[in-house]
């Protein structure tokens, strides 16, 4: 089978070098991925296309693989799947197209377009003409439609070689990976930061992933699902880098330390000053967030410049202007969506009170309080792995971990919310034994309760409490489970 791979337009209209460098960057990139989808599949450049052959014996299923996969490299603007033939005569031409399209044909209007390169005695419009009236004479076909038809004929002339295209997809468009900078994507596994991150693969830029942990190694596991699938399904033509900081830390000294109206923006300020220190690491100019404007009150222009001035690098906002459903619809288009809403939003509840106007003054001496040193330790605790070689345990594995025989009237209740959120909303049981453990020093209180007795943790969604049970769960406690109103 062979597929014609066809250059996104924006690396049409470059300078023939660029063009050049671009082509052979996305042949290489092409190589890249499907040498994991199968073997003896040849790629060939080109100035026009890049071509791609898999074997003669190839079998179907091995052919829709690399069809699938074709279509989801950057830097491609569509996908062909191609029937080839001599060139011959006209006559050739139309049985060489009916033998591909003659059952498709039945009872539906078509047309005949046709693409030449090479000299030939013939213009594209003869061979339109004659191959449609050839058809319509041989075939069931109702007739020709020139501006509305069922079925399109796509037909290419190469020098003597005949191409009938038998399927056409659209590809992602954008830039090949490697032909432009590399990047960072500070993620969290949520909606926003995903398709920030696609964004950029997209467009071509080598993109590595930041992850602030702020719910152990169940939250760190559900990020690596969802980055990993993106990497895999856009990305994997270049192996990048995956780095997880423990933020628990950070996020607690933020909330006892850090006036509530400015925790919002004074947590990006360290999540920014600590992408400075990774990005210098990986050698790297710039860094990318999900942040939009004004989707949330630590996102307007004002705190956004208050945000950005403690760092050197530039920081890159694919979805600045973008709204939250045009941002969900994305995440299910690239099929990251049922990842994404297993994990819960944390930057959310660390501040009930935000200040969408902060002054710098303020925020500065809002912030003088915080000991830098727990910054510090957080960076020097980060962990760096290469994302193909990744080890994580499934959600669903570690789900099953969770003790669901713990006696509900017997357990202790706590409420893992953050302490504004237990203020507004107290959440009261009958003959419930209830304590309050915010989410951010959980791990590190836990362990002085008594053991003798069973937990069950609470929020009000139940998607962060499922978290930090299955968290507890893996370091070892076996007397933790999910509270639910419901239940």
């Amino acid at each position: 089978m062979k597929f014609v791979v066809k250059l996104f337009p924006e690396i049409t209209i470059k300078t023939r070098p660029v063009r050049k460098l671009l082509t052979k960057q996305l042949a290489a990139n092409i190589r890249n991925v499907l040498h994991r989808v199968g073997s003896g599949i040849q790629v060939k450049n080109g100035w026009d296309a890049v071509e791609v052959y898999t074997p003669e014996h190839a079998t179907d299923a091995l052919n829709d693989d690399v069809y699938e996969a074709l279509t989801c490299i950057p830097g491609i603007a569509a996908v062909n799947r191609v029937r080839e033939f001599e060139l011959g005569s006209f006559d050739d031409i139309v049985q060489n197209t009916l033998s591909v399209w003659r059952d498709a044909l039945v009872d539906k209007t078509f047309v005949v377009r046709v693409k030449r390169t090479g000299k030939h005695d013939f213009q594209s419009t003869d061979v339109e003409r004659y191959v449609g009236g050839g058809i319509r004479q041989h075939s069931d076909a109702k007739g020709v439609d020139l501006h509305n038809p069922d079925v399109l004929i796509r037909l290419e002339v190469r020098e003597q070689k005949l191409m009938v295209i038998d399927q056409r997809r659209a590809g992602l468009g954008g830039f090949p990976i490697g032909g432009a900078d590399s990047t960072v994507s500070l993620v969290s596994g949520g909606f926003d930061s995903t398709v920030a991150s696609y964004q950029m693969m997209r467009r071509g830029i080598r993109t590595h992933f930041l992850f602030f942990n702020l719910g152990g190694a169940a939250h760190e596991n559900g990020v690596k699902e969802v980055i990993y699938y993106l990497w895999k399904k856009y990305g994997s033509s270049h192996k990048v880098k995956f780095i997880s900081v423990p933020f628990e830390g950070v996020v607690e000294e933020i909330l006892e330390q850090v006036e509530d109206r400015y925790m919002g923006v004074v947590l990006k300020r360290m999540m920014v000053r600590a992408a400075n220190a990774v990005a210098q690491k990986l050698k790297v100019d710039s860094f990318v967030t999900g942040e939009a404007l004004s989707q949330v009150s630590s996102q307007t222009m004002m705190n956004l410049r208050l945000i950005d001035e403690v760092s050197d690098r530039l920081v890159i906002r694919p979805l600045a202007v973008s709204d939250k459903q045009t941002i969900v619809d994305a995440a299910r288009e690239i099929g990251a969506a049922s990842f994404v809403e297993r994990i819960p939003e944390y930057c959310g509840v660390i501040s009930k009170k935000p200040n969408a106007a902060c002054k710098r003054d303020d925020v500065v001496r809002a912030e003088q309080p915080f000991a830098m040193c727990v910054l510090d330790q957080a960076l020097q605790s980060a962990k760096v792995e290469l994302i193909d070689e990744m080890v994580w345990q499934p959600t669903l594995e570690m789900e099953q971990a969770l003790n669901d025989k713990i006696d509900r009237q017997q357990a202790v209740i706590i409420d893992v919310r953050h302490p504004n959120e237990i203020e507004q909303a107290p959440l009261e049981v009958a003959g419930q034994d209830i304590i309050q453990m915010p989410f951010y020093s959980l791990n590190r209180q836990f362990k002085t309760l008594d053991q003798q007795r069973e937990y069950l943790l609470y929020c009000d969604k139940g998607v962060m409490s499922k978290m930090h049970a299955l968290h507890l769960a893996d370091n070892g406690f076996k007397n933790v489970g999910v509270f639910r109103l419901a239940e």
